[in-house]
């Protein structure tokens, strides 16, 4: 590690592991179908560490490829049957729906009861340990402590979709219903790394159960054969977002990295994320604009929230966030997107990427709003190249994995981007000569967010960036602000 790196442990990250395998997987069906590849080669452990659980969704859809029962929760018995000496722990952060786990438990547990609910092996809790108005929003899966998945993909419903991102899926339902077009990123890692993300989880399950488990041993492959490797043997940055909590100290890992990795872009941002709210990321942002010399910034956002009281609060915040950075743009680099299907229906934006130009590589589960700055529980990882040589393997696969989303978004193939480029148009630029009818990208103007101010966006109660002194204090302030 130079010290010029962005991956500074103790700083941006909590630590830097190598890993021989690295993978960067988009989009729920590829996800869920290389986290079940990889489950089936489990001997000692599954640990799943998750926002949300749903024990009946079916991990591959349209036909199945790989062996055992489709479902989540049958599947997970199934591992136990086959594998003797299995135990699995899932770990959940909240309890909205406990009832989607009646097919391992056979009915709902109350809530006080939840937390001594174990079999011999197949273990579950409710992540209680964290401040009022928290919640732990980390999303991992460890096999083994030999490879590991993080990203912003929970294994819930509504999270199923291909890349291809349809108009209309018969796939794509949810207990007789359909639901929007849907777009995630996660990773994969093996060795040191995987054994520090199992760390993490094992952390998470030790504080909220009150009972530690060992490392896991393997000695054996667990990589999905599933998933071609995109790296070998490189290093691997873990970020996290913790809130000061009993003996927790508040860690701003995530924030840091991304303020980090902002101020020393040269070419372009660009982001990926569910919101657009952290006023410290969007502030950053606006200086790099103003800066005559400083990067294109190019944002992808979904075109709203799924719910009223995010639309009011986090798209409230979205407007006056997006009126701060046009403000900034005085130099005509900033394009703020959302993405459509064919038919023009919305395609809602999940993911949570950031890349800084060949450099950074950054995917995990943290928003970009004030709460994954430092009130709920985040875990990122992110893999860096070196700032000035576009032909290093790193630099080269943060690109690639840039275009591949661009493109993406765009409907368009990377070879037809890369021509663009190679012409001598800027990353915004080929962006903006992309953009058609059909499948494509849809810009965000003052116009578009008209009618999106809220006296819900960027207070205390909804989005608090650290843990409140007094929360009777803040929702008092709040009410406050609702009479003016």
């Amino acid at each position: 590690m130079s010290a010029a790196s962005l991956l500074e442990p103790g700083r941006t990250c909590w630590r830097v592991e190598p890993a021989d395998r690295f993978a960067c997987i988009v989009d729920g069906a590829d996800y869920f179908r290389h986290a079940k590849a990889a489950m089936l080669r489990a001997r000692h452990r599954i640990l799943l560490v998750g926002w949300d659980f749903d024990t009946r969704i079916a991990l591959e859809r349209g036909g199945s490829t790989l062996p055992g029962p489709n479902r989540l929760g049958a599947f997970l018995q199934w591992m136990l049957w086959q594998q003797p000496d299995l135990t699995i722990h899932l770990l959940k952060s909240n309890l909205r729906l406990l009832p989607a786990f009646d097919d391992l438990w056979y009915g709902i547990t109350p809530v006080a009861l939840v937390n001594r609910l174990s079999s011999w092996r197949l273990h579950f809790a409710v992540d209680g340990a964290h401040p009022t108005g928290s919640v732990h929003h980390q999303k991992i899966l460890v096999v083994d402590d030999a490879v590991a998945f993080c990203g912003g993909i929970d294994f819930t419903a509504e999270r199923w979709d291909t890349s291809e991102h349809r108009h209309e899926h018969r796939l794509r339902r949810v207990l007789g219903r359909d639901y929007a077009p849907r777009h995630e990123v996660a990773v994969a890692v093996d060795g040191a790394a995987a054994r520090a993300l199992g760390d993490l989880a094992r952390e998470r399950w030790h504080t909220a159960v009150g009972r530690a488990l060992a490392p896991v041993g393997s000695g054996h492959d667990t990589w999905p054969d599933t998933l071609q490797p995109a790296l070998r043997h490189v290093d691997v940055g873990i970020a996290r977002t913790m809130p000061l909590h009993a003996e927790q100290r508040e860690i701003r890992e995530v924030e840091t990295l991304n303020l980090t990795a902002i101020a020393a872009a040269r070419d372009v941002i660009y982001l990926e994320n569910q919101y657009l709210a952290s006023r410290a990321v969007v502030e950053a942002l606006a200086a790099r604009l103003r800066d005559p010399a400083g990067p294109e910034v190019v944002v992808v956002l979904p075109r709203a929230s799924e719910s009223r009281l995010e639309q009011e609060s986090m798209d409230g915040a979205r407007y006056r966030m997006l009126g701060l950075l046009w403000a900034a743009d005085e130099h005509g680099r900033l394009g703020v997107f959302w993405p459509v299907t064919d038919g023009e229906k919305p395609i809602y934006v999940h993911s949570k990427v950031l890349v800084v130009d060949g450099r950074l590589l950054r995917i995990g589960s943290s928003n970009l709003n004030n709460r994954s700055m430092g009130f709920d529980s985040e875990c990122d990882v992110a893999v860096e190249g070196p700032p000035n040589d576009p032909d290093d393997e790193v630099s080269r696969f943060v690109i690639a994995t840039r275009q591949r989303l661009i493109c993406e978004h765009l409907g368009v193939s990377p070879e037809d981007f890369e021509r663009l480029r190679e012409a001598g148009m800027t990353f915004l630029e080929v962006v903006e000569a992309l953009r058609g009818t059909g499948r494509t990208l849809r810009r965000f103007t003052p116009r578009t967010v008209s009618d999106e101010a809220s006296l819900l966006a960027e207070n205390d109660v909804m989005d608090p960036d650290h843990v409140p002194r007094s929360l009777t204090r803040s929702v008092q302030r709040f009410l406050r602000g609702l009479n003016k």
